[in-house]
Formats: structure tokens, C-alpha cells, sequence
């Protein structure tokens, strides 16, 4: 049996932080993934510039109400779910995901959770378990799934290679340089068809 795993930010919306940064002004929180591997590392370095800043949860919130799924995004998405079982693997946190969860038909989401202080500060972070992508497609094989996965950043790379089919989707040039093995592709057809071939 085959379960697809599909990372969120940068393949199925928009990433959350670009998108808060620009319209903060706070350009230097453009930093995601891409550029930096270590996710815990990141989240506390974003989680001190806000505080800098006064921002917490309410104007993140804020923000992710008024970004929409990439477009073509939710017709991918429901097209492949009507051939197989999908489930949206992120670092991201539910108090983030939940509204794009609703414009994307709600697929099954595994994310985290943020720890938010009685004045809405970010305070810390509680991830669902470590290197949570692999250790979730590692567990999904232990119960008799074969994984296909797809995504475009350094948090993606571990599951994508843990299995049997994984393919990059609009990353960047130095993951694909550095990846040359992993199949890359630009638009949802490119991706769907390749999906479906890995189905059999």
C-alpha cells in the first residue's frame, strides 16, 4: 500500500514567514528552509526578532488569513487524493496551518505546536517528535506503507530519499546542483504524473 507525503510551505501555499516578513517590513525573516537546515535553530532565531519587534501570534494570524493556496495547488491536491491516500507533512504549527488547511479542502496535516504566552509572545516551540518528516515516513513503513514524497527544501531531503519515489518540487537551484539524483519538477502536472507513475 502507498501513502503520499507532501511538505506544505513551497509546494502546496506559500511560505508563511516570506509572506509575514513582507508585509511586516522585517525583511530579514524571508529566512526559511532554503537557507537554513536546522529548523529548531531558525524558529528561535524568528522567535527573538519578534519579540524585538512586539509581533506575536494575533499579527502572524493576521497575515496567514489573507494567503491563498498556491495556485493549481488545491486541484492537485484533490485530484491526487481521489487516486491515493495523501498526508501533508510540515514543520509548520496548527495555530499557522489551520486556515490554509480549510482553503485546501482539509487534507490530513501532521505539524506542530506553538507555545504562545498569556500575552500572544511566541515563547517556544513543541515539535511532535524529532526530525519529525522521516521519523514520520520511517513509522508509516513500520505499519506497512510504501512512501512516495515530495517537497523543496533541506527539511524535505531526509524523507524524500527514506522513499521508495521522492521528487523535488520547486527548490531551489543548489538543492537540485547538490541532488542531482532526486527527480525535479516545476508544475503540479510534472509532479501528479510522476506520483502516479511511482504508484504503478
Amino acid at each position: 500500500m502507498d501513502i503520499v507525503c507532501l511538505d506544505m510551505e513551497g509546494v502546496l501555499v506559500p511560505e508563511i514567514w516570506v509572506a509575514f516578513a513582507e508585509t511586516s517590513g522585517i525583511l530579514e525573516l524571508r529566512r526559511t528552509t532554503r537557507q537554513e537546515p536546522d529548523y529548531n535553530k531558525l524558529m528561535h532565531w524568528r522567535m527573538d526578532i519578534m519579540r524585538q519587534h512586539g509581533l506575536g501570534l494575533k499579527e502572524i494570524q493576521d497575515v496567514i488569513s489573507r494567503i491563498d493556496p498556491l495556485p493549481g495547488a488545491k486541484e492537485f491536491l484533490d485530484k491526487l487524493r481521489e487516486r491515493t491516500q495523501v498526508i501533508v507533512l510540515s514543520d509548520t504549527f496548527y495555530q499557522f496551518a489551520m486556515p490554509l488547511m480549510k482553503k485546501l479542502g482539509w487534507p490530513t496535516l501532521f505539524c506542530n505546536e506553538l507555545i504562545v504566552g498569556a500575552d500572544g509572545m511566541l515563547e517556544d516551540i513543541h515539535m511532535r517528535v524529532k526530525d519529525s518528516k522521516l521519523t514520520t515516513v520511517r513509522g508509516l513503513q513500520s505499519i506497512g506503507f510504501e512512501t512516495i514524497a515530495a517537497g523543496d527544501s533541506f527539511n524535505d531531503l531526509a524523507m524524500i530519499q527514506a522513499s521508495k519515489a521522492g521528487f523535488l518540487f520547486r527548490s531551489t537551484e543548489q538543492i537540485k546542483k547538490d541532488y542531482p539524483h532526486l527527480p525535479a519538477y516545476e508544475t503540479y502536472d510534472e509532479l501528479y504524473e510522476a506520483i502516479v507513475e511511482a504508484l504503478g
